[in-house]
């Protein structure tokens, strides 16, 4: 989030419902500062191997805890491992939100990599999907920030970015 500050950045993460409750101040915080805090369901399952009501108790228990920590429901949430289909979007009516630009940051745990794949390949409305769960990608985004800032770029919520299109 200083990373975030520094830059007058606003970001959305997609949070699992068990993280928002082990790390409830975090949570709040992040959402006091401007940014949007959304959905990534109770415990990370591929919600497209759940029934109906077992995707609406994973992202409805998450909603939930967003809600207490934050004062605020979320609308979007990115289906675990972007896997999304007719009983996913029939559980739930909040909004999915799947990304344009795929860090692979899990795969090269590289801060330099990682900034790289973002700096090299961004375009204009992107959707830039990068884990916090990872060091060597909370390391990258500091040189991210700077980089784009300094080619004009903006960084807002999906909802923002949605709004403006």
């Amino acid at each position: 989030m200083t990373y975030l500050a520094q830059y007058n950045a606003r970001a959305t993460s997609f949070t699992v419902g068990q993280n928002v409750v082990a790390h409830t101040d975090l949570v709040r915080a992040e959402a006091r500062a401007g940014n949007e805090v959304g959905n990534h369901s109770w415990n990370h399952p591929d919600l497209t191997k759940l029934s109906t009501e077992q995707v609406a108790y994973q992202l409805n228990r998450t909603s939930a805890v967003i809600k207490a920590a934050t004062g605020k429901a979320p609308t979007l949430f990115r289906p675990p491992y972007g896997a999304v289909n007719s009983t996913v979007r029939g559980a739930t009516t909040l909004s999915p939100v799947l990304w344009t630009l795929d860090t692979e940051d899990w795969k090269y745990p590289d801060a330099a990599k990682v900034a790289q794949a973002v700096i090299g390949k961004v375009k204009r409305n992107d959707v830039v999907l990068i884990h916090d769960i990872h060091p060597t990608s909370v390391a990258a985004v500091p040189e991210i920030l700077r980089t784009l800032s300094a080619d004009g770029y903006h960084f807002v919520t999906v909802s923002h970015l949605r709004a403006t299109m």
